[in-house]
């Protein structure tokens, strides 16, 4: 009977373990965010958008996902990870290799409209620096851009 119980417990952790590593967030699914909230911001305008990407029970948080955005030089305009970040300037902020990685962001969404930027942050869920990446795309005709990162 104890093999039997410890076999289903074996199971049942190695079912839950897989259902989680499958729910690890994937570039694909990032730069799809970014694409559904830009068309967001196309059709309802900035004001509109910037609210419901910083509302943390919105449409476009889901999971690890999130969007955020910043203005040209580094003004945090919306947050869907965390909302308190909004109005501060993000420009100088460095990885934990000293890469202004929100420098990079601006450069890529200004010259050439979207791309990814790879730079190392500290996971909230496993409180490590890990690699991450996060697609950022500019906002046409306006002085800003949206992205969205993931854990690699």
């Amino acid at each position: 009977m104890k093999r039997v119980m410890f076999g289903v417990a074996l199971a049942i952790m190695v079912i839950f373990g897989a259902a989680c590593l499958s729910q690890a967030a994937t570039p694909d699914e990032a730069k799809a965010l970014v694409e559904k909230a830009a068309a967001y911001v196309k059709a309802n305008g900035k004001e509109k958008a910037v609210a419901e990407f910083s509302n943390p029970n919105g449409q476009f948080k889901k999971g690890e996902l999130y969007i955020f955005g910043n203005n040209w030089e580094g003004i945090c305009q919306a947050h869907g990870g965390n909302p308190k970040l909004v109005g501060q300037n993000h420009l100088t902020l460095k990885d934990a290799n000293d890469k202004f990685f929100m420098k990079e962001m601006v450069e890529i969404a200004k010259t050439k409209g979207s791309g990814w930027v790879n730079y190392s942050w500290t996971n909230p869920v496993t409180k490590k620096v890990q690699p991450k990446t996060a697609y950022v795309q500019r906002i046409e005709g306006s002085d800003w851009f949206i992205g969205c990162g993931i854990y690699k």
